[in-house]
């Protein structure tokens, strides 16, 4: 029996708008407060988690940036010539990005989405590396580095497994007492919420669903740690899309040419782009500030968002759609889709959630990047008082050896 259990649960978009009236894991994590989100996707919001820092210091934003020189994927061109009835369906792109993932042999999470093959020799991917490992990160390190360096036994979920697949693994840990710190990661919701909506009948039963898996993984745990601490947290929420803009068909109107004159990325809620001859910026601009349904966010608001890069990796122009409009179609897909997150974090959708069983959450803790604090904190306590346990236990069985 060891001591402590510090038990990081990570539900990808239960987000506060969902959680704050629902019953959901009220039980075993009573303690409920609102947690502001990362300015970006999942691929921004996850390594923030991780490593308590903001993009602009971790440099893991949006997973597709203008790099031609670094693109590894011209040898995708050709299939600019394949029928778009072929190459624009859901099917084949998953099935093209599983073989060139592997061929790339990128560790992290992967999709071509909608990229256009004609254009796709510009782009690079930069989520190359699994950030649920050390050395996950673009830049800097996360809270797995942390626990290596620091000899901490951990449990960590595998992206290529399933949800029940990944209870099962941690379960098979903590009967076996091998670790001091786990982190289970969850993300069907998100896609559900984007199939329905946040409003679903459907999502009741997947959040009691759920209830179920944590009451099942909690007995395993208090079986074999005799403290628990349980964090039950997400990395933003998901606002209902109710309106669509054709953003590139305005932007196409301006007669610039894609790939000579500019290069964007049309992302569902923002658009980034790329300036590559005199004049361009001006013309997108004007476009831009004449559209309603979003804005260009200035770069001393990407500074305080933490999305501000100097190089301008990520783009040099940033214009973020209002919450509720989805970019259609866009790079992300072809289709509407009926929620959407990547909104800016202040909006009231964006708000990610944190559910505990501990009553000592400090103050601070008001960010999804603030969640890395208190995983550092509980994993050296849960070491510290595992380790003295084992320590006695070990003197116990020596001293009655001797007797």
């Amino acid at each position: 029996m060891k001591t402590i259990l510090p038990l990081f649960v990570f539900i990808d978009a239960c987000g506060w708008e969902i959680i704050k009236d629902e019953p959901f894991a009220r039980t075993v994590a009573p303690h409920r407060q609102r947690l502001e989100s990362i300015f970006g996707f999942s691929s921004a919001c996850i390594p923030s988690i991780l490593s308590g820092r903001r993009p602009s210091s971790h440099r893991n934003w949006c997973y597709f940036v203008y790099d031609p020189l670094r693109s590894p994927f011209k040898n995708l061109r050709p299939l600019r010539w394949l029928p778009a009835a072929l190459t624009g369906r859901r099917r084949f792109r998953r099935w093209l990005s599983v073989w060139v993932k592997a061929r790339l042999k990128f560790r992290g999470y992967f999709d071509l989405y909608n990229i256009p093959f004609r254009h796709i020799a510009l782009f690079d991917f930069t989520e190359k590396k699994n950030p649920l490992q050390p050395g996950g990160l673009n830049l800097g390190r996360n809270i797995f580095d942390h626990l290596h360096d620091a000899g901490i036994p951990y449990h960590v979920s595998d992206p290529l497994l399933g949800e029940r697949a990944n209870l099962d693994a941690l379960k098979s840990d903590l009967a076996g007492e091998r670790v001091d710190f786990a982190f289970l990661y969850w993300p069907a919701l998100d896609g559900l919420l984007h199939r329905v909506g946040n409003d679903s009948p459907e999502i009741a039963p997947k959040l009691r669903a759920y209830e179920r898996w944590l009451d099942e993984l909690l007995a395993t745990a208090r079986a074999h740690y005799d403290e628990v601490r349980i964090y039950i947290f997400s990395d933003h929420g998901m606002a209902n899309c109710d309106h669509l803009v054709d953003l590139q068909s305005r932007i196409a109107r301006l007669g610039l040419s894609f790939g000579t004159d500019y290069v964007a990325v049309y992302d569902s809620t923002m658009a980034r782009f790329w300036f590559l001859k005199s004049g361009s910026r001006e013309a997108v601009s004007a476009c831009l500030e004449k559209i309603p349904e979003g804005r260009i966010l200035p770069d001393s608001e990407l500074a305080q968002l933490g999305a501000l890069f100097p190089d301008r990796y990520f783009g040099e122009l940033i214009y973020l759609m209002n919450e509720g409009e989805l970019i259609v179609p866009s790079h992300m897909g072809e289709r509407p889709i009926r929620a959407m997150h990547g909104y800016h974090p202040s909006a009231p959708h964006s708000y990610a959630a944190l559910m505990s069983n501990q009553t000592d959450i400090p103050a601070e803790i008001a960010n999804i990047a603030d969640v890395y604090q208190l995983m550092v904190r509980d994993a050296g306590l849960a070491h510290t008082a595992n380790r003295r346990h084992r320590d006695e236990n070990r003197r116990t069985r020596e001293l009655i050896a001797e007797t």
